[in-house]
């Protein structure tokens, strides 16, 4: 009888969904303010150099997240496949982050470095003359186009605002670091003194004469994974 009332009473039924959503929301918000920190601290996460920003721009342009998730599940099977567990902290400079459940192609979390440039310039150019099963179509025109990077330092400078921490000497110097990256031969140890010296410096496309949108999805592919030295996360595990 008390179920009847309430739901042939529009107003009374609205007012105890309301107070069911706001005690829900409670439960999930309140803790998260009660512990020291809702992500795991972990070191060696550091925001994109503007040549991996602008790579992470095309992959999302192109629309590569409706096949590639970059979230490996804590699962045997993923953590056998593709290697350690996604942190939450891997992703805090990333927006939008390239989570998510649809898999067409391999999850992308840790492909940094699996594979070299030259793998992923033909991947690229046709991805059946390397994995005859795909079904992944060809990206050959980015080979072709010019990366137009003019407005790198006002992306950057934009993100800084949302909490990445870039400095005002990495936004100044974008254009030449971005150039560096992508030209090996030249004087690199400045961006390396501003990011890691661990970044991945190579001619990624295979075209010495010019930086392409190739040049720039490439770098993306290669950092993904390798900020974060898993072999320490694992010794602490134990």
């Amino acid at each position: 009888m008390k179920h009847a009332t309430i739901e042939k009473s529009i107003p009374l039924m609205s007012i105890l969904t309301l107070l069911m959503v706001m005690v829900g929301g409670l439960v999930e918000i309140v803790p998260l303010f009660l512990i020291e920190s809702t992500i795991e601290n972990v070191s060696g996460v550091r925001p994109y150099t503007p040549l991996e920003l602008k790579g992470r721009d095309i992959y999302i342009r192109e629309g590569c997240y409706n096949c590639h998730s970059q979230m490996i599940r804590p699962f045997r099977d993923e953590a056998e496949r593709y290697g350690h567990y996604s942190l939450a902290a891997e992703s805090k400079y990333d927006h939008p982050f390239q989570w998510g459940s649809k898999r067409t192609g391999p999850d992308l979390a840790r492909v940094g470095g699996k594979y070299s440039s030259l793998w992923h310039q033909e991947h690229m150019r046709n991805p059946r003359n390397l994995v005859p099963e795909s079904v992944m179509p060809s990206y050959s025109w980015l080979e072709k186009d010019a990366l137009d990077y003019a407005d790198v330092g006002d992306r950057m400078s934009a993100l800084s605002m949302v909490g990445v921490p870039y400095t005002e000497n990495q936004i100044k110097n974008a254009i030449a670091d971005l150039e560096a990256q992508a030209t090996p031969d030249s004087d690199t140890e400045a961006i390396m003194s501003r990011y890691d010296e661990k970044i991945p410096l190579d001619n990624f496309d295979g075209n010495p004469k010019k930086i392409t949108e190739l040049d720039a999805l490439v770098a993306y592919l290669q950092v993904l994974g390798t900020m974060v030295d898993f072999s320490s996360q694992q010794a602490k595990a134990q």
